[in-house]
């Protein structure tokens, strides 16, 4: 496994970091698509997370040697927390997680997490869920509404983010939203965060024009999302006459591998064996005939053409502020 790591720190994480969503029959993720007010719910805990293919799928995280994990809702918390306490893990590990109910549209004007007491409650409370003592990453989520709203609302953030790391609650805070370039230009420039989350993938490219240069400038790193368009990429591969999903996926993963602003990608899976697949596409980012040839002729297809423009039009407007940012 190759590492990056933190600036000015001893901290090295791993290129793949295992994402805590689980998934129904269908390939949609749990919770999000089952009940979605139930699901941004602090305190809620759907029930079978964290069971025996979990498991394995951490087993496989170990085997690998990522130390790199990343949970949203409380029932990924939890099982995260509960199945590392059953199976500890064999070297230090960091985990991402975000505060409940407050980040992106699920707290309007993102106003809870500019009160550190209300910040500090959550992050306690998400703490006792991980049954840790400190959380490595808090991500922090607000969306461009915030800031017009309130001209000091990043300097109210960062005053905040700083407060809980003297305190050793935290140890970074990652920069996340879903309203576009110029709110994350906004908290990069901050210089509260030690690292980016982001939508990043074949048809949504857009952040490595500016924003990773400017991270890289802020001695940031960055963590990308989303490889798989949230199996989107799967329905236009079929629409363009691509039904080997696995090769398909094989493609995407090894282009996000080889772009060079990418320091870690979130990687979520099923199974095991869906798992290791992705992950080494990733540590072996070198495309071979069948695996080019799949995504120019995906590209090439109106379908994939419309959704990338979309793509480009609501990165560089934030115009996409409103949607369920975590399905």
């Amino acid at each position: 496994m190759q590492f990056h790591q933190v600036p000015g720190t001893n901290v090295r994480l791993s290129r793949a970091a295992l994402g805590g969503h689980e998934y129904l029959p269908n390939g949609n993720s749990r919770g999000f698509n089952e009940d979605f007010a139930k699901a941004i719910t602090p305190g809620h805990s759907f029930p079978g997370f964290g069971g025996a293919k979990r498991k394995a799928v951490l087993a496989a995280a170990y085997d690998l040697g990522i130390n790199f994990f990343d949970v949203t809702l409380d029932a990924e918390k939890e099982a995260l927390g509960r199945n590392l306490a059953e199976m500890p893990p064999p070297y230090a590990v960091y985990i991402q997680t975000r505060p409940e109910a407050m980040n992106y549209s699920y707290d309007p004007g993102n106003r809870k997490m500019t009160d550190l007491a209300l910040l500090r409650a959550e992050v306690g409370r998400i703490l006792k869920i991980l049954r840790r003592e400190r959380l490595e990453l808090l991500n922090l989520g607000p969306l461009r509404s915030a800031i017009e709203g309130d001209p000091d609302f990043v300097s109210k953030v960062a005053t905040n983010v700083r407060a809980l790391q003297k305190e050793g609650l935290i140890l970074f805070a990652a920069a996340d939203t879903f309203s576009g370039e110029a709110t994350y230009k906004a908290l990069i420039e901050s210089g509260a965060f030690a690292t980016l989350n982001i939508n990043f993938n074949i048809a949504d490219d857009e952040p490595e024009r500016e924003v990773f240069p400017l991270a890289r400038k802020s001695d940031m790193r960055v963590v990308v999302r989303e490889a798989f368009i949230k199996g989107v990429l799967f329905r236009l591969g079929r629409e363009a006459g691509l039904h080997d999903e696995a090769l398909l996926a094989r493609a995407a993963m090894k282009w996000i591998g080889s772009r060079p602003g990418v320091d870690s990608v979130i990687v979520g899976a099923d199974t095991e064996q869906h798992f290791r697949d992705n992950v080494n596409a990733l540590e072996h980012p070198v495309l071979d005939d069948a695996e080019r040839g799949a995504l120019e002729k995906l590209q090439a297809h109106p379908s994939f053409a419309a959704l990338k423009q979309q793509k480009r039009e609501e990165f560089a407007g934030g115009t996409a502020i409103g949607q369920r940012a975590t399905l």
